[in-house]
């Protein structure tokens, strides 16, 4: 029974903190722009169709710098996608294998149970490529910013001229939700970079909240069934308070 109700409030816990948070801590001065998303809220659910956007929005665009190593190609399925889909986004990529029979590594195709393919071999060869910046992993991005999925929203579309008096350092690029404002990534959307089957203007607004959408699901896939039993365990605490009141109620009043 203890550890039931340990459980029990873990899960509470858990629930609670779901809710969204803050930018940044207090003092700091960027306020991102009001965005909203299927999934905020107690009951907030993922919009299966804007995360499939926003994984071809990092397939065909954030893939060519940023990995996710945490995540497998199988893990797809779970935004809504058959096998045989994920079976053929996973052969598009090459995945060194091995060694084989003659001790040596090689190439094959993709399978669905691999992890997504990095898009270097390594950190150093990411610095190189990247003017000596290492572009973060984006398996869980979403819960190591502050603002989680309403910041990368808001970094995406962030990008503008800077301001009159502020010099931007040579390589680098004015964001204004950035800390600092200074980012090395160049902005990565454009009008009608992508083309969405489902036809949706792939506007850089729209990219930007999809692939929020995809980010934010690939940190917490578990994100839907946790608040669901959070939501039960608070409906059976509720159901239960009521009735020991009223068994105290009872036996009260037998006493009299």
């Amino acid at each position: 029974m203890f550890r039931t109700t340990l459980k029990a409030f873990a899960v509470i816990g858990g629930l609670l903190a779901a809710l969204p948070s803050p930018a940044g801590a207090a003092g700091d001065e960027i306020h991102l722009p009001p965005v909203r998303f299927s999934f905020d809220g107690v009951f907030g659910t993922y919009d299966r169709a804007s995360a499939q956007r926003g994984f071809q929005v990092y397939k065909e665009v954030c893939a060519a710098c940023h990995a996710m190593r945490l995540i497998s190609y199988r893990n797809l399925r779970e935004l809504g996608l058959t096998e045989q889909q994920v079976a053929a986004i996973a052969s598009q990529v090459q995945i060194q294998d091995g060694p084989n029979d003659e001790g040596q590594m090689f190439e094959r195709p993709g399978r669905p149970s691999d992890r997504f393919r990095s898009p270097f071999p390594n950190d150093a060869a990411a610095r190189a490529a990247n003017n000596n910046s290492l572009p973060p992993d984006l398996s869980v991005i979403t819960k190591a910013r502050a603002g989680g999925a309403a910041y990368i929203y808001a970094l995406m579309t962030g990008y503008s001229e800077p301001p009159a008096g502020v010099t931007v350092a040579e390589g680098m690029n004015y964001n204004q939700y950035f800390p600092g404002h200074q980012i090395a990534m160049a902005p990565p959307l454009n009008p009608d970079q992508v083309q969405f089957a489902d036809g949706t203007p792939a506007t850089v607004e729209n990219m930007a909240r999809d692939v929020a959408t995809f980010l934010q699901w690939a940190a917490e896939p578990e994100l839907e069934q946790r608040r669901g039993m959070g939501v039960k365990i608070i409906l059976f605490l509720t159901v239960l308070a009521g009735l020991a009141y009223a068994v105290k109620r009872k036996i009260w009043a037998d006493a009299h």
